[in-house]
């Protein structure tokens, strides 16, 4: 199948995360660590095998679209999507490519399974993005979206009353940061009813919570925000004091918080 390499774009207007920014490894490596155990475990129970083809949406830093390619070569292939794909790279029965999934066509009944983690809520065209995958699905395949409910991720037990209330605040302003950018925090709760919508059946959506505590991966994703986002986080009327304190908070012993709620949901376009 062919997909059509196309020419560097700034990316959606208003995005958060820039892949060109050099605090992106860090990103991804943090994705990876809190994420991958949990994507990989619902990926594997759809029985994906060598000489599946693949499509990997926003692949990122590419631990996914690497886990499939594995498990499909050579008789198979991956095709790892990204507007912005220089932290990927191409291996045999893994194929990058530049495209933007909102602007840019896909093949049609190509692929037995198709993967998309924390893409459509960042995507204003999400329903028009969704239903691009399920086209781009064989008759049978598989579509497996992985996305967060941030408005869900109570802090349970922090050094202090006053450290509660700044974390609180913290994740607030990122909620208000996505939603200026056109996110929708609640996508994940919502997309198994999109999912069915769009003609899928067999729809299994599954919810994750996670213990956040000091040192955890998705904690340490949440402080590597502090830095990412830095520019956002001021304009969204954080101080840099704010942002060096909550990242004590979330660093202290006594600190632990529930996750956002993180749903995997899997469809089937019927044969």
């Amino acid at each position: 199948m062919q997909l059509p390499l196309q020419e560097a774009r700034e990316g959606h207007e208003g995005y958060v995360f820039d892949n060109a920014n050099t605090q992106a490894v860090e990103q991804h490596r943090c994705l990876a660590a809190s994420l991958d155990p949990i994507t990989t475990s619902r990926l594997a129970a759809t029985g994906v095998r060598a000489g599946w083809n693949c499509l990997e949406v926003g692949a990122g830093g590419g631990s996914v679209a690497r886990w499939l390619a594995d498990r499909v070569a050579p008789a198979g292939e991956v095709v790892a999507t990204d507007i912005n794909p220089d932290h990927l790279r191409a291996r045999p029965g893994l194929r990058v490519l530049r495209h933007d999934v909102v602007r840019d066509p896909l093949p049609e009944e190509a692929f037995d399974l198709v993967h998309a983690r924390l893409v459509l809520l960042h995507l204003p065209e999400r329903e028009a993005v969704l239903a691009k995958l399920v086209r781009a699905l064989r008759p049978g395949g598989l579509l497996q979206l992985d996305e967060f409910d941030i408005d869900y991720g109570p802090v349970l037990l922090a050094p202090s009353r006053g450290a509660a209330e700044l974390y609180e605040r913290f994740l607030a302003a990122k909620a208000r940061m996505f939603a200026d950018a056109g996110a929708d925090g609640s996508w994940g709760r919502h997309a198994a009813a999109a999912m069915r919508a769009a003609g899928l059946a067999d729809i299994d959506p599954v919810p994750y919570l996670v213990p956040w505590r000091a040192g955890s991966p998705g904690v340490d994703l949440l402080i590597h925000h502090t830095h990412h986002l830095r520019d956002r986080f001021i304009a969204a009327g954080l101080t840099d004091a704010e942002l060096a304190d909550v990242r004590e908070v979330m660093r202290h012993p006594d600190f632990r918080a529930s996750s956002c709620a993180i749903y995997s949901v899997q469809g089937r376009r019927p044969r």
